[in-house]
C-alpha cells in the first residue's frame, strides 16, 4: 500500500489517490443525479482507506458539500481530508469574487454545509481577474489563523497567478488540469512548485474517460454531448489517443488490473503529482479507483508509460 502525503508546508496527511466528487450533488453539472448514490460514493471512499474528498460550492451549488457534511457523519473526521473551493456568487454563479469578505464568508458557509468545525483544505476555485491573489490568499490566512482551514489552495491558475497569490509564502496546494494528454504543467508550473514547496493535485486526470479503455476509435458522439466538441475526441488525434491507451493493456494483464488502474498508479508514482482525484458516479468505480493505490508499477513500467503519451 502507498504512503500518505503531506500537502505543501502543513500536517494534513492525505491519501495520494483521492475522490472528486462533482457528481455527488452536482445537478447543475450531470442529469439524473441521485443524491443516495452520492452519499454511498463518499461512504466506499472511506471504507476503501481514501481519505480525501475533494469537493466544491460549484458542484449542485452547495448540495455536494451538504451530501458530504451526511456522509461523514459516523467517521472519525480526524482521519478525512476535506478540500472544498469558492469563488462563485451565490445566485449568480457566473459572477466569480475573490473579495477577502467574501471568501472568510464562504469558509463559514462552507463549514455548515459540511457539517465540520474545520475544513482541511479551502481553495480560490477560480481567479476573479479583479481581486489581488495575495490579498485572497491573506483572508484565508485569517481563517487559518482562526482554525477554521488547515490549508491554502488556488485552482484554475497560471504560472503567473501562482506567484501573485503566493507572494507571502502561504500558498499549500494548486489544483489545475494535468493528464498524461495534457502536460504543459510539466515546463514550468510543476518545477515552479516544488522549489516552493507547494503540492499539486490535477484535474480531469483520466481525460474525461479517454485514458480508462473503453473507448475504440470508432466511436461516435451525439451534438449535445460535451465530448463531440472535445479537441481529445476528434479525428486523427482521438485515433492516435485510443491506440496509445489501448498499448497498456498488457501491463495492465500482468498486473491483473484495469488500463484505468495502471494510468491511477503512475499519477501515484509521479513526484510532482501529490494526490490524484478521479470522479465517480457509480460506488463499484469508486472501489475500483481505489485499488490502483494497490498497484507498484516499476521504474521501467512508469518511464513506458511516461514516453507512450510524451509527444501527444
Amino acid at each position: 500500500m502507498v504512503e500518505n502525503v503531506k500537502i505543501g508546508k502543513t500536517n494534513v496527511m492525505a491519501t495520494p489517490l483521492g475522490l472528486g466528487t462533482n457528481a455527488v450533488g452536482g445537478h447543475n453539472l450531470f442529469p439524473n443525479l441521485n443524491d443516495e448514490d452520492g452519499i454511498q460514493i463518499v461512504k466506499t471512499a472511506l471504507d476503501h482507506g481514501v481519505n480525501f474528498l475533494d469537493t466544491a460550492y460549484a458542484y449542485g451549488f452547495g448540495r455536494s458539500e451538504e451530501l458530504i457534511g451526511r456522509a461523514i457523519q459516523g467517521y472519525d473526521r480526524k482521519k478525512i481530508v476535506i478540500a472544498t473551493k469558492a469563488a462563485q456568487t451565490p445566485g449568480h454563479p457566473d459572477q466569480l469574487n475573490n473579495s477577502p469578505e467574501f471568501l472568510k464568508q464562504a469558509v463559514e458557509d462552507a463549514l455548515k454545509r459540511l457539517q465540520t468545525d474545520y475544513i482541511d483544505i479551502f481553495y480560490i476555485h477560480f481567479p476573479d481577474e479583479k481581486t489581488p491573489l495575495n490579498e485572497a490568499v491573506k483572508a484565508l490566512e485569517e481563517k487559518r489563523q482562526e482554525g477554521k482551514i488547515k490549508a491554502i489552495g488556488i485552482s484554475n491558475v497560471s504560472l503567473d497567478q501562482v506567484k501573485e497569490a503566493n507572494k507571502d509564502g502561504l500558498v499549500d496546494i494548486v489544483e489545475n488540469q494535468y493528464s498524461l494528454l495534457h502536460r504543459d504543467a510539466e515546463k514550468e508550473l510543476m518545477p515552479y512548485l516544488k522549489a516552493n514547496q507547494i503540492s499539486f493535485v490535477p484535474f480531469f486526470p483520466l481525460a474525461s474517460g479517454l485514458l480508462t479503455g473503453k473507448y475504440s476509435s470508432s466511436v461516435s458522439f451525439e451534438s449535445d454531448d460535451i465530448r463531440h466538441s472535445n479537441p481529445d475526441f476528434q479525428g486523427q488525434r482521438f485515433v492516435d489517443i485510443v491506440k496509445r491507451v489501448q498499448q497498456l493493456q498488457p501491463m495492465a494483464d500482468k498486473h491483473q488490473s484495469t488500463i484505468a488502474q495502471i494510468v491511477l498508479a503512475w499519477y501515484i508514482k509521479n513526484p510532482d503529482v501529490s494526490v490524484v482525484i478521479p470522479g465517480a458516479k457509480k460506488a463499484k468505480q469508486v472501489a475500483a479507483n481505489a485499488d490502483a493505490q494497490k498497484v507498484t508499477l516499476s521504474k521501467e513500467e512508469y518511464g513506458t508509460i511516461n514516453s507512450l503519451f510524451k509527444d501527444l
